[in-house]
């Protein structure tokens, strides 16, 4: 009896329209393009403007991107997860909100959680429900609003988030397939360098803290950046090693956009040419959760069937790890 296993089957993406670039940014902090793109790579981010919309906005165009290209319904879905470090609203779940959204009336669904890793972890979570046997269709989104948590005074923040979503439709594979392999890791010790102090259970809203921007985000990038270079490098190398893959067996990295030099870090560690490695953060700056799956959205089209794929992502927490995953399907 074949393995069942889980392989992605379709691609969905959605990006605002508005575009908030470098020049536009000097106007409104101390920075210059050639600084922002020469540490970062990143030369416009995309800004969700639409009045009253959220995570959740992005979440379901994503998702109806995919159900349209992928031609089902998505009474059809089991399971929608959301993949997000800015949901729409503490408590109740952007899932279970987009899942109703799409018309997934036969899912259930709820939120996860891991920073810039949160779309990896999500693919660990998406393919054991599918290779479990119990479920048939997971529909997993990746969708952050980080505008909606930075403070555009701060120039060291400002410059590297943008919003956007993506998804991806799980099912199963009796071709060998899907996701082979996967290295996650966690460490509490990055919770100091990477967080938003308040809105938690810690240190409640209070006028005090809106008073004291304490509900941006705060980084400090040099030890996230320190951290984030020999973890998605050591992963990365990792995952390759123990699945016996050289560099020419390894079609494309899908890494993380968080910073260009963090990415060319992690290419030169596996050995990988510049033309084997995608890359969009010159257009979207870092979405966070949202990422990775734009990146699918982005290089679909030259993805064939049988290429090995490895992940790699690092995010707040610290969080995070590698996804080694054949691709499954011919565009």
């Amino acid at each position: 009896m074949k393995k069942t296993t889980a392989a992605i089957t379709a691609v969905g993406g959605y990006v605002p329209d508005f575009v908030l670039s470098n020049k536009v940014l000097e106007t409104m902090v101390d920075t210059n393009d050639e600084w922002i793109t020469t540490r970062t790579g990143i030369k416009e981010r995309r800004i969700l403007k639409e009045e009253n919309a959220g995570t959740s906005y992005m979440a379901i165009k994503a998702a109806e991107d995919l159900l349209r290209k992928r031609g089902i319904e998505a009474s059809e879905i089991d399971f929608v997860l959301v993949a997000t470090a800015t949901p729409d609203m503490p408590v109740a779940a952007t899932a279970a909100y987009v899942a109703s959204e799409i018309g997934a009336t036969n899912a259930f669904a709820y939120d996860l959680q891991a920073a810039c890793s949160s779309f990896l972890y999500g693919m660990s979570t998406a393919a054991s429900y599918i290779e479990s046997g119990r479920y048939k269709k997971v529909l997993l989104i990746g969708a952050d609003k980080m505008s909606s948590i930075i403070d555009y005074t701060d120039r060291t923040t400002c410059i590297i988030f943008g919003d956007g979503a993506g998804a991806v439709l799980f099912e199963p594979n009796e071709e060998g397939l899907g996701l082979q392999d996967e290295y996650l890791r966690s460490d509490g010790i990055g919770r100091q360098f990477l967080k938003i102090d308040a809105g938690g259970s810690i240190l409640p809203a209070s006028e005090e803290t809106v008073k004291n921007k304490q509900h941006f985000v705060f980084q400090d990038g040099k030890s996230v950046f320190k951290f984030a270079v020999s973890n998605m490098a050591d992963v990365s190398a990792l995952i390759m090693e123990r699945n016996n893959l050289t560099k020419d067996d390894v079609q494309w990295l899908a890494p993380h956009q968080a910073n260009k030099r963090i990415i060319d870090a992690t290419a030169n560690r596996m050995g990988l040419e510049a033309e084997k490695v995608m890359m969009n953060i010159h257009r979207y700056g870092n979405t966070t959760s949202a990422t990775l799956p734009l990146l699918l959205y982005d290089y679909e089209k030259q993805l064939k069937k049988g290429d090995n794929i490895i992940f790699a992502a690092f995010g707040g927490g610290f969080t995070w790890g590698s996804i080694y995953l054949k691709w499954a399907y011919n565009s």
